[in-house]
């Protein structure tokens, strides 16, 4: 796949839209994690480098209140733009109407103009998330570009990922051009082995990414809350922990056609109590007690997933091992993410999400050839599923 990039296009003195994901974590008005923002400056950075009269779009959460539009306010993202980069920031507390469209009217050539969080235009009738044409037609109406560069969200048809780009010249933004070629290279070129790790709370989260992966990589390790609807369709007793029963089945066809390829936990850390436990130990797979839940791999699992990464060219992680957030129930995740963060002349790709959490409280984002800025994107991706922000946007 050869798309459209936005250094294909002729932006000097061009109104150019774009699509970015400043879905920010924030709290009482300050911004607690600034990463998505950084991540959309070399896109937004080359357009004001290069003339162009740059018109920011994004959502900040969900709004579905006038209390969610208090707390979703993108005025505190135009302050955290305005210290990371040097273009003037003109911000607009609207989403359509005059005092939007004299703004960007009124931009000189390197210049940004953030608008007011997208979905504030959900409040009445989803015409955001409802990709409404109409809503679509008029963004588009205010740029001579649209560039789609917020890939936590091209997974979603909405008016600002989509409808935009169904009325303009589109290309894609430098950050989701790097996720289309690292994650389409993992999925339909990978250098093999390809070790695939899945973890986190559910089978039904996952259940077309499995599908997938036991088609194109080599071996697929189950961690986390999803390991004990295995081993409950294995026979075993799994105790209070969490368990999907409309989903034994499918975990039984799984290992059926996945056979040596699916690689299972052998151990597992249990406790009493999941929030405050007296008693924690170590169990074989499938044989938690009555009264124990399973809340990490053991340290047996931990040693079977190191022998199969070692020598793996290619490694795709989504999803933590256990209940990462406590200390108590860490270690499962540390080791995987030591053990992918040392691994030799490989591509480590994690797919966002908890996992991408895990690494950068971890201390080893840096150790990662690629972090995915979109875990449902990146999940949807890796499922073989087409993107709709993606397909919207011209081959070359």
């Amino acid at each position: 796949m050869s798309k459209v990039t936005v250094k294909d296009l002729d932006v000097k003195g061009k109104h150019v839209i774009v699509r970015v994901d400043f879905n920010v974590p924030h709290k009482d008005g300050v911004i607690t994690d600034d990463n998505r923002v950084r991540g959309a400056l070399p896109t937004i950075n080359y357009l004001t480098e290069n003339g162009a009269k740059v018109l920011l779009l994004s959502h900040l959460g969900k709004v579905k209140s006038e209390e969610d539009k208090a707390k979703n306010d993108m005025s505190i993202v135009a302050d955290c733009l305005r210290e990371l980069q040097s273009a003037p920031v003109t911000f607009v507390n609207a989403t359509r109407g005059a005092e939007l469209e004299e703004a960007v009217k009124a931009q000189e050539e390197g210049s940004i103009v953030l608008m007011q969080n997208t979905r504030y235009e959900d409040l009445d009738g989803k015409k955001e998330s409802g990709n409404d044409p109409e809503l679509g037609a008029y963004w588009a109406s205010l740029g001579d570009y649209f560039v789609e560069d917020a890939f936590g969200s091209v997974h979603r048809a909405h008016a600002s990922t989509v409808g935009i780009a169904t009325h303009l010249p589109s290309a894609l933004g430098f950050l989701v051009e790097k996720e289309v070629n690292v994650l389409g290279k993992a999925l339909n070129d990978p250098e093999r082995p390809l070790v695939a790790i899945l973890g986190g709370a559910k089978v039904s989260d996952k259940i077309a990414v499995i599908e997938n992966l036991l088609k194109i990589a080599d071996k697929v390790l189950i961690g986390g809350g999803m390991s004990y609807t295995f081993a409950a369709a294995n026979g075993g007793k799994v105790g209070t922990s969490l368990l999907e029963e409309d989903k034994i089945e499918l975990a039984k066809e799984f290992m059926e056609k996945g056979k040596d390829k699916l690689v299972l936990p052998v151990d597992t850390v249990v406790a009493n109590d999941f929030s405050n436990p007296t008693e924690i130990k170590t169990v074989a797979a499938g044989e938690i007690p009555d009264g124990f839940m399973g809340l990490d791999i053991g340290p047996e699992t931990v040693e079977l997933f190191k022998k199969e990464l070692a020598g793996a060219k290619t490694v795709f992680w989504n999803g933590p091992m256990g209940v990462f957030e406590d200390e108590r129930f860490a270690k499962g995740t540390i080791a995987v993410c030591e053990e992918l963060a040392n691994l030799e002349d490989a591509t480590t790709i994690i797919g966002g999400g908890d996992s991408a959490s895990a690494a950068k409280n971890l201390g080893f984002a840096d150790k990662f050839s690629h972090i995915s800025t979109g875990g449902g994107a990146s999940l949807e991706f890796m499922e073989g599923k087409e993107l709709p922000g993606v397909a919207i946007i011209p081959e070359k």
